[in-house]
């Protein structure tokens, strides 16, 4: 009697046991069903480039199954997928979203810093190499500055005493009578007449000269604020000189307004406004 109980429990506890064993497999598959659809949605955004998408199911799968094994197998994958996009940036030439790169490589992967450790040697040498490129370019262009300042100043010095040189020697000439009557280039009626000088461009000397004697006697007569428009600099540091030592010669008292107007594609002229 013993002995048939005791094979009627041991039959009972074997048909226990094998129910469970069944029932384990079953809840562990559907607990892994449950997550596969989102393991493949996090494939696929890694497969087509689309890291942070990727980035937020990897997110979601931490926080519904922190200690699923898969999970540190994606977040490698991801880390390098952000690692050969920051190559890419750098090779293109986008510093800043190499950086970017980078930095979201680090924090997935912060336990493996060698992981990252050749890109961040790469963008900090492009940076110390562009920065050493705009402190050359910074200093080439502060000595260019100096050197022109320098070599203007010293043109302005020449022409000055050429011009205190020609008004002395104009000075010194008794000047025709009809010379000395003002001439009549403007209309000074209007607001303001405009002088062309087309001898500039093609070097007349003579003729500038003349149109220049003719341009002081209106300007000493109407009081005109002159504006020289030239294609350059040089070329107003020349003819200013010029127009003052004629007006000098007309009325040493009148010193008229003058300022210089660049036009480069234009041909030079002379801007009068009668002041009366």
């Amino acid at each position: 009697m013993i002995s048939f109980a005791s094979r009627c429990l041991s039959i009972l506890a074997f048909s226990l046991l094998l129910a469970a064993c069944q029932s384990t497999p079953q809840e562990a598959g559907a607990a892994t069903d449950e997550l596969l659809g989102d393991f493949r949605l996090l494939e696929q955004s890694l497969a087509s480039g689309q890291l942070s998408e990727a980035e937020s199911h990897l997110e979601s799968l931490q926080s519904r199954a922190s200690g699923d094994a898969r999970l540190e197998v994606y977040q490698r994958q991801l880390a390098e997928a952000y690692l050969r996009q920051g190559q890419t940036a750098l090779q293109s030439g986008d510093l800043d979203r190499a950086t970017k790169a980078l930095s979201q490589a680090r924090q997935l992967m912060p336990q493996a810093p060698a992981l990252t450790t050749g890109l961040g040697g790469a963008i900090a040498q492009v940076r110390q190499s562009e920065l050493a490129a705009a402190d050359l370019a910074s200093n080439a262009a502060e000595q260019a500055a100096a050197q022109a300042r320098a070599a203007r100043d010293e043109q302005v010095r020449q022409l000055r005493q050429a011009a205190e040189r020609q008004a002395a020697a104009l000075r010194a000439i008794q000047l025709p009578e009809e010379v000395a009557q003002p001439a009549q280039l403007i209309d000074p009626a209007a607001p303001s007449s405009m002088i062309a000088l087309p001898m500039l461009d093609s070097r007349d000397n003579q003729g500038l000269y003349r149109l220049l004697d003719a341009v002081a006697a209106d300007v000493v007569r109407f009081r005109c604020a002159v504006a020289i428009q030239v294609r350059q600099a040089s070329d107003y540091l020349w003819l200013a000189p010029l127009l003052e030592a004629r007006i000098e010669r007309l009325d040493p008292d009148f010193s008229p307004t003058m300022k210089q107007l660049l036009e480069p594609e234009q041909t030079p002229q002379l801007l009068l406004s009668p002041q009366r």
